[in-house]
């Protein structure tokens, strides 16, 4: 690399920032959801604001780290943001949820080429010994967001406007832009190959299918009516074909060859568990606050404070770790933690003291904070510069998917949970429809227009179904155990040191 000691932090800080923008924009926005909609109107089209990001996102993750490999990093790294902040400038405009959506797909186009680039480029730019350092603190940044997120989000559209959900990412690209463009000089040539459209149309296809099947299975149409059966009919033809490409492809967007490095194919694997188990704390613990302990959406963005303390100190620790250890063994302390945080979790009453749900959100922090770097340097251990692009891609395409099945299947339980348990609670009479959505007992204003004794009800009711879905989320957790004892033990190499090493064996 050409670019300078001096001008490298200038680059990181660069990078951070679009991992920023990028990894918050979807928890960000969903705390204004509500305001959003009462302004905008299309409460039935609401589901779209929120899928249409996060398909171009996981569409486009793999197809960007693949380019990023073929023609450079840093001219993909500056598309991504030009398109993220181009589409988030129209977000801001925006005057109906079916325009919104439009633009938030826009910004998802640009935020697919975000993160994996950036990840990348670290590799590229500094030598192994700082690598784990540097990770830990991309991780620790990721990890941030996802709780970072709802908080800021609530607190702009409480005292701003919602529109200035999407227009602080502007300031914040402009410099980022700015520093990459000044700042990292990229020396490696990259040599032209064809590029494998055909799996990249598939593949965006069968990710919005699913995406659509999953989001409006059960809510807008039944599980088995015409479209929902269609939506997951064209998601299995187009997978298929997906898979049929890209085994003949001369250079695919996913290497199913890559998946033969028992450390990269582990590693990814539990990426996925990870990401599906970890979302659910970060949507559930937020609404466990506000409906059975009391307090507005601002204070309940607070109440994650300390999961994201432990994440950003499992973020960290595990970065430097992977110097002195195998990423196998740091990832068994990780996964047991995070194992131990999620069952924790799953014992949530309303006797639950403050005190021991910081304990448990702070264990589960720690836990999932190592995922963020660890995980990642393992996923790219044994590439190559032409391939890490795709390699790290691949990895937070599968924790991105884990996270939106998460997001939809926990979904599911929870919100049966709690219909039944308001069912019981209420005899089945026309009272417990009344309050069979969550947010009814959500809002301070609202639980203090409704009786003490019904409001008891409602809030045993919310949670246990919460604690229920955290059982249940205790599934992937246990897997993503399973797969990191499945893991090879893969050291960080440090070239200086395995030197030094085989000569004082001499």
């Amino acid at each position: 690399m050409h670019t300078k000691e001096s001008n490298l932090k200038l680059v990181v800080i660069g990078l951070l920032l679009g991992i920023l923008m990028s990894a918050m924009d979807n928890t960000i926005v969903a705390s204004a959801m509500g305001t959003i909609v009462s302004d905008l109107g299309g409460l039935d089209k609401i589901v779209w604001v929120t899928s249409a990001y996060m398909v171009m996102v996981m569409a486009g993750t793999p197809i960007f780290g693949k380019l990023s490999d073929m023609y450079g990093r840093k001219r993909f790294f500056m598309f991504g943001l030009i398109v993220f902040l181009i589409g988030s400038a129209l977000c801001g405009t925006a005057t109906s949820i079916t325009q919104l959506s439009i633009y938030r797909a826009i910004q998802g186009i640009g935020g697919g080429a975000l993160m994996p680039i950036a990840f990348t480029i670290v590799f590229d730019i500094y030598p192994p010994e700082k690598r784990g350092k540097l990770t830990g603190l991309f991780g620790a940044v990721f990890g941030i967001s996802s709780v970072l997120g709802p908080l800021l989000g609530a607190y702009i559209t409480d005292y701003v406007g919602w529109q200035w959900v999407f227009y602080i990412n502007l300031p914040l690209g402009i410099i980022a832009l700015f520093l990459i463009a000044t700042s990292y000089k990229e020396s490696i040539s990259h040599a032209k190959q064809r590029i494998d459209w055909g799996g990249a149309f598939t593949l965006v296809g069968a990710i919005i299918c699913l995406m659509f099947a999953l989001e409006l299975g059960g809510n807008q149409y039944a599980w088995d009516s015409s479209v929902i059966l269609g939506l997951f009919a064209g998601f299995a033809v187009l997978l298929l074909a997906f898979i049929l490409i890209e085994r003949v492809a001369a250079e695919p967007v996913i290497s199913f060859a890559m998946f033969s490095k028992r450390l990269f194919a582990t590693s990814s694997v539990t990426a996925l568990f990870y990401g599906s188990a970890f979302i659910v704390a970060t949507i559930y613990i937020p609404i466990f606050v506000q409906g059975v302990f009391g307090g507005s959406a601002t204070n309940s963005g607070l109440i994650l404070m300390p999961m994201m303390i432990g994440t950003v100190v499992g973020s960290q620790t595990g970065g430097l770790l992977t110097t002195k250890t195998s990423f196998r063994n740091i990832m068994i302390l990780s996964a047991v933690c995070f194992v131990a945080g999620v069952y924790s979790l799953s014992t949530l009453s309303p006797d639950t003291s403050r005190l021991m749900l910081n304990v448990f959100m702070a264990l589960t922090g720690f836990g999932v904070g190592f995922s963020f770097s660890v995980l990642s340097m393992a996923a790219i251990h044994n590439f190559d510069m032409r391939q890490r692009g795709s390699a790290t891609s691949t990895s937070t395409f599968m924790r991105s998917l884990g996270m939106t099945l998460g997001i939809t299947i926990f979904g599911i339980i929870q919100r049966n949970n709690f219909t039944s348990g308001i069912s019981e609670a209420f005899g089945g009479s026309e009272q417990s429809a009344a309050f069979g959505d969550p947010r009814a007992a959500l809002t301070p204003e609202a639980r203090a227009k409704i009786p003490p004794e019904i409001l008891e009800k409602i809030s045993s009711a919310l949670s246990s179904s919460i604690a229920h879905t955290f059982m249940w989320a205790l599934i992937p957790a246990v897997l993503g155990l399973v797969f990191v004892l499945l893991m090879p033990k893969d050291r960080l190499t440090i070239p200086g040191k395995t030197a030094q090493a085989s000569e004082g064996k001499r």
